[in-house]
């Protein structure tokens, strides 16, 4: 017989993987939260400054979502390292603020596995946050190469795998499906 005792908690949700889609559902889970009116953060560390499609729709929820992007694009192609350190550690205290609030039920830190991944945070102090955060804050972290140390402590890990990428037959990123 099922346990009829349903347990609630703040999960740590992990989206990573080689394959497309991590921020996509993370945005959906945003979407899902903000519709039952729960205060949503998310905070974008990699993404860059370009507009993008999901910024410009998230502005419609704007008394239930805050929106930040931290980062100035794709930082292994960066010609000043030092500068993304800086601004990826900015980004940091404002998602270690963002969970430590009490504002928020969901703060979401997209692309957050890079900043572990190029050592610019350590993987130790992320895991510290999180497993430090309120009991019923739910965090989702996305990128690629999730390091173990976040992966011990998540409640759901879901790894994207790629099969086939339209990148590889020559078809340029397009609006409304990449950005």
């Amino acid at each position: 017989m099922a346990n009829s005792k349903q347990t609630k908690k703040g999960l740590i949700i992990i989206y990573t993987g080689n394959g497309k889609g991590k921020t996509t559902a993370a945005l959906g889970q945003a979407l899902r939260a903000a519709g039952h009116g729960m205060q949503v953060c998310i905070i974008q560390f990699i993404k860059g400054a370009w507009r993008c499609g999901e910024l410009e729709a998230f502005k419609r929820f704007d008394d239930l979502i805050d929106f930040h992007v931290t980062g100035k694009g794709f930082t292994w192609k960066s010609e000043n390292l030092e500068e993304d350190k800086k601004i990826a550690r900015q980004g940091w205290q404002l998602a270690q603020a963002a969970i430590g609030s009490g504002q928020y039920q969901l703060v979401i830190l997209d692309e957050l596995t890079y900043l572990a991944k190029y050592g610019m945070i350590d993987t130790q102090e992320l895991v510290d946050v999180l497993t430090g955060k309120p009991e019923s804050l739910h965090v989702v972290v996305t990128g690629r190469s999730a390091p173990q140390g976040l992966l011990d402590i998540a409640d759901l890990v879901t790894e994207m795998k790629a099969v086939r990428h339209h990148y590889e037959s020559g078809t340029k990123a397009q609006k409304g499906i990449e950005f």
